[in-house]
């Protein structure tokens, strides 16, 4: 597995910012020590700046993080014990792809593709390929039964009836392995979202269509 960090100019250019912001309030407070009220003022501020960053992480958007992950590869045919007769070899199992689809942007430009891939040990995995997202915070792959729509009315569908977590998003973009849980039946399931839980919104999701 691959992993890759890259911060954008932007990025950059926002924390110059905020530490210029932070060294000046350290400076106006120097010359405000006899009022203590200014002071509570700018600590508030920057406590209020502070909750803010935490919780909406704004230098993600011009972070990007690229995970590429091969498919798990198809197990190697048994080798039959020495003296037994010869016989023509079986091909190998090999992972099955059982639904898949494109794509589309909700609230951030996405795209890519779905594939839902039965493994040869009958394990299920979703897989994105060639993924390309917005970061943002607290972002999940959700497997779920809501239809997927194009524009606003498909933003906030997905929490709407089931859905399954299969954990945090490795990167915003490359191709990624995500493992259903063995209690689940894929077949009830008909779409993907790259979902914000931190602020219940869909980044963007395809539609499963079966193959």
């Amino acid at each position: 597995m691959a992993v890759a960090v890259s911060i954008g100019g932007p990025g950059a250019t926002f924390w110059m910012i905020l530490c210029g912001l932070l060294e000046a309030g350290m400076g106006h407070g120097r010359k405000t020590r006899g009022r203590p009220w200014v002071i509570g003022v700018l600590v508030v501020a920057l406590a209020g700046v502070g909750l803010g960053l935490y919780w909406f992480q704004p230098w993600k958007l011009w972070q990007d993080e690229t995970v590429q992950e091969a498919l798990p590869s198809a197990v190697a045919p048994a080798v039959p014990p020495a003296g037994a007769p010869s016989a023509s070899p079986s091909p190998a199992p090999r992972p099955r792809t059982l639904a898949g689809g494109e794509l589309i942007s909700h609230e951030h430009a996405t795209s890519g593709k779905v594939k839902l891939v039965r493994l040869v040990d009958g394990s299920h995995v979703v897989r994105l390929e060639d993924l390309d997202t917005s970061n943002g915070p607290d972002l999940r792959v959700w497997l779920t039964d809501a239809p997927v729509k194009e524009g606003r009315a498909g933003w906030h569908v997905f929490d709407d009836g089931a859905y399954v977590s299969l954990g945090k998003l490795k990167g915003n973009k490359g191709s990624q392995n995500y493992a259903v849980p063995a209690d689940v039946d894929p077949s009830r399931f008909t779409s993907v979202s790259i979902w914000c839980d931190r602020f219940d919104v869909s980044f963007g999701a395809a539609e499963l269509a079966r193959t």
